[in-house]
């Protein structure tokens, strides 16, 4: 099988770029815009969204974003785009995959505008399907990435720093999956096997959280831009997004998903579910307890749960566990991807590993 990378077609980061959506409308060759929107964002941010289409007379239409990614939400808008020719999605990433899915159906165009670095999904040809309740569904395959991904790092300095926390959480896993996709010899989201450039984007990911994770979080933390941020928001959502799609997931992501099926981790973001994957991934590989430590402490140090106390789990019965543990192992998740065999009692025994480890 052939080796593939993907990306978006194009990516922008900077300040002051969500005042300029229309442009990048036209650059793209749309006449009209469906704006699928956050409804704190759109409290919040309206009229830095709104302003490019009004000053320039681009005609637009609004739908509020109703909390899931889940196939009926997708169909509500998907019925509401008049003759949109392209789809901005602005918000989290519930927000952005549901604008994905809807652009896939419908073969629009699609921008991804995220309002923070909260998952590194911006970038991919790949939405989360959930319930309606929040419970993981499905992964929906995209035939393309976005067209275009706007990184406004004016409004992201200016979002939950739990936000950016989850963001380095999601990104965290990304070279470690690689690393383990890469002894597989798995087929990547991306439709082959891992190349070069996409197994150092996931090292070099690794590296920058690491690097620049903490004093990211002290510029959030007073709703400013630095260096810094600027930097793990690349990391966060270029790198890892890249990283990811075209070098593939392992445990970190499926055991994930099995945390879904509990309320009790309902509260948590993503990205604060995946890092714990992450440390129990570390803990199936048995990689060296220093190695485990310094991730362990880095997350620390960045708000982000590393037990089961942290998470809420720490009543949760092992009959529970259990049941994360078969839905991480599910024929179609991408538990497969580990380079040796790993069974529910594994992942049950990782976890409570993971939690004593932190």
């Amino acid at each position: 099988m052939s080796k593939v990378i993907c990306s978006p077609g194009c990516y922008v980061q900077g300040k002051g770029e969500m005042q300029r959506l229309a442009d990048y409308c036209s650059k793209i060759g749309a006449k009209a815009a469906y704006l699928l929107i956050d409804q704190f964002i759109y409290d919040t941010y309206k009229e830095q969204i709104i302003s490019s289409f009004e000053a320039e007379g681009f005609a637009y239409t609004i739908g509020i974003f109703g909390g899931e990614c889940s196939e009926n939400e997708i169909q509500r808008h998907k019925m509401a785009l008049g003759q949109a020719g392209v789809i901005i999605g602005i918000g989290g990433g519930k927000t952005l995959d549901t604008a994905k899915a809807i652009a896939f159906y419908t073969s629009i165009s699609i921008i991804v505008v995220p309002t923070a670095a909260s998952t590194d999904a911006p970038c991919s040809r790949l939405s989360v399907v959930y319930t309606d309740s929040g419970t993981f569904d499905h992964y929906l395959p995209l035939n393309k990435n976005p067209d275009i991904v706007i990184m406004d790092t004016e409004i992201i300095a200016k979002a939950p720093v739990r936000f950016l926390m989850a963001g380095i959480g999601d990104a965290l896993a990304t070279y470690y999956e690689a690393a383990a996709c890469e002894q597989s010899n798995a087929v990547t989201m991306a439709g082959g096997h891992i190349t070069k450039a996409a197994f150092t984007l996931a090292k070099l990911s690794l590296e920058t959280l690491l690097e620049d994770g903490i004093k990211a979080k002290l510029a959030a933390e007073q709703g400013v831009t630095s260096k810094a941020l600027e930097n793990i928001v690349e990391a966060s959502t270029y790198l890892s997004g890249i990283g990811f799609e075209s070098s593939g997931l392992a445990a970190a992501h499926a055991i994930h998903n099995g945390l879904t099926v509990l309320e009790e981790t309902h509260h948590l973001l993503h990205g604060e579910k995946v890092v714990f994957g992450t440390i129990c991934q570390m803990v199936l590989e048995n990689r060296p307890m220093e190695e485990i430590r310094v991730i362990v402490d880095f997350c620390k140090r960045c708000n982000l749960p590393t037990t089961f106390k942290a998470m809420g789990m720490d009543q949760v019965s092992d009959e529970k566990l259990m049941a994360v543990a078969v839905a991480s192992c599910a024929e179609d998740d991408t538990m497969g991807n580990m380079p040796f065999v790993v069974e529910p009692e594994d992942i049950v025994a990782a976890m409570k590993i993971a939690d004593q480890i932190a």
